[in-house]
């Protein structure tokens, strides 16, 4: 029997090629694009986003192409409730969130899974440049990095587990962005050149301190920036203008650079110091994911990330009792954030994953 597959298409070139190969190998398949928000609803223009009208025409022309079905799900209940509060409210209580993780979670491989599953469907196809592989070793499937690093998304994908990885393919996994483009310009797609979203796609300028006021209909709320010891600098506009590692648009004139190091929701104070004040050698984690083990039962050697642009660094994970888990990096890493993602790597393999609630220079005794 011919096995189905059910193509996540935003618009954009790699989706649309993902659906074009998947097609090729014989898969009866389908086009769905999520609708997420409504463009008016977070006061943005049409033109400015993912899941605008012309991404959604695209799609639908792509589909047509390839003469498959063509279907728009609207998620957008979901969306609000799983990526924007909490984008928002990570914000509010001083995290860094990831939002596009977030949505793979909850959006991409929970409920586009369960609608696959409903129409009685075999596969969830995305465009990601990431591989599964089965490790027929341990029978557990493995999540490996792309072969264009460049390119490669294993990062917001750690949150994928067995059960969905079993059902995912990511046809993208082997090619190069290049040779995408050039297979969609052989085809006719009429995306073939378009650029690739850059940007949060429900804040798509940037100023997500502006977004969140709209959002919570409250103005961001003033406080004062402070250096460690306790020396006042200034005032800043609301904790919700900051992250960890920002040195621009503080408003502070100094005899020596300033960075954010710390944001204290407690008594509203963000927190500045030198660029040595960012380094921190040890993180704990929780919300754990493991990939290509069940579980850490001693502390082993792995390479992890603590953002998505950053390269892997050397380092020790060991899981805690509680089970979050405790990474000990061989040298200080700047700006580790709270609410980001620390993936952890064993060559290609991702290990698994988990978000940040702490970091700093600890050890056993003081964690």
């Amino acid at each position: 029997m011919c096995k189905k597959a059910i193509i996540a298409m935003s618009g954009g070139v790699d989706s649309s090629v993902a659906a074009l190969l998947t097609k090729q190998m014989g898969y009866e398949c389908i086009g769905a694009t999520m609708k997420l928000f409504s463009n008016d609803n977070i006061n943005i223009s049409r033109e400015k986003s993912c899941c605008s009208l012309s991404d959604v025409e695209d799609a639908k022309s792509v589909a047509a192409r390839l003469d498959i079905p063509y279907y728009v799900f609207n998620f957008s209940d979901k969306f609000q409730e799983c990526v924007i509060n909490n984008f928002v409210s990570s914000y509010l209580s001083g995290a860094t969130p990831n939002p596009c993780i977030e949505c793979n979670r909850s959006l991409k491989f929970d409920k586009l899974f369960l609608r696959m599953k409903e129409l009685g469907f075999d596969l969830v196809v995305t465009g990601h440049y990431a591989r599964v592989e089965r490790d027929l070793s341990s029978g557990r499937y493995i999540l490996k990095k792309a072969v264009d690093i460049s390119k490669d998304q294993s990062y917001v994908l750690y949150m994928l587990t067995q059960e969905q990885l079993s059902h995912i393919f990511f046809p993208l996994g082997n090619l190069t962005k290049s040779e995408v483009r050039q297979t969609a310009a052989q085809n006719g797609f009429i995306n073939a050149e378009k650029k690739d979203s850059q940007d949060i796609c429900f804040v798509p300028d940037g100023d997500y301190a502006a977004f969140i006021e709209n959002h919570t209909k409250n103005s961001a709320k003033p406080g004062n920036f402070i250096s460690k010891d306790g020396h006042i600098f200034g005032m800043h506009k609301g904790i919700s203008h900051y992250t960890i590692g920002q040195r621009r648009g503080l408003g502070i004139s100094h005899t020596s650079p300033l960075y954010v190091t710390e944001i204290r929701t407690d008594t509203n104070e963000v927190v500045l110091g030198d660029e040595k004040d960012l380094y921190s050698d040890s993180l704990i984690a929780d919300n754990v994911n493991l990939i290509s083990v069940e579980k850490i039962d001693t502390p082993i050697r792995v390479k992890a990330k603590v953002r998505y642009r950053q390269s892997e660094q050397p380092a020790v994970v060991r899981e805690l009792s509680d089970g979050r888990i405790y990474v000990k990096f061989d040298e200080p890493q700047r700006a580790i954030t709270k609410g980001q993602a620390v993936v952890l790597y064993d060559g290609d393999t991702v290990v698994g994953g988990a978000t940040i609630v702490k970091a700093g220079c600890f050890d056993d005794d003081n964690k």
